[in-house]
């Protein structure tokens, strides 16, 4: 499973990990943080094909719903079947036991384009910054 030095992220805080010809999808650490104690997760069908950029999938917390959207564009192939028993596993192991989905991808450039680790990390801190 990937690590977060090893993942390229979106702007919007999922992660992609290369893994032969398809991605494991996830949220990151940070944004996992920032959602706080997941109760319910809607994960993508099978055979879906998605767009970068685009919604796929649902995190509900004790604070609210988030979506969340897919970092390149394919097919679903594969999705996390612990997640529906245990949606907690995406707070305590956001990049090995709480990914989302899996997606065969259209094209490498999505992942090309994605940030790397230390990209990411700018941009958190960035984002996190007062005005």
């Amino acid at each position: 499973m990937p690590t977060e030095e090893q993942c390229r992220f979106a702007k919007t805080h999922e992660w992609a990990f290369p893994k032969g010809g398809t991605y494991l999808i996830g949220i990151s650490n940070h944004a996992q943080h920032e959602i706080t104690d997941v109760v319910y997760v809607e994960l993508p069908k099978i055979g879906r094909k998605v767009k970068a950029g685009e919604a796929c999938a649902v995190v509900e917390s004790v604070k609210a719903a988030f979506d969340i959207y897919a970092p390149v564009s394919g097919e679903v192939v594969a999705v996390n079947p612990e997640l529906g028993n245990n949606p907690a596993l995406i707070n305590l192991s956001p990049y090995d036991k709480g990914w989302f989905f899996e997606i065969k991808a259209e094209s490498p450039k999505d992942w090309e384009r994605l940030m790397d680790h230390d990209a990411y990390r700018n941009f958190v801190k960035t984002a996190d910054a007062p005005s």
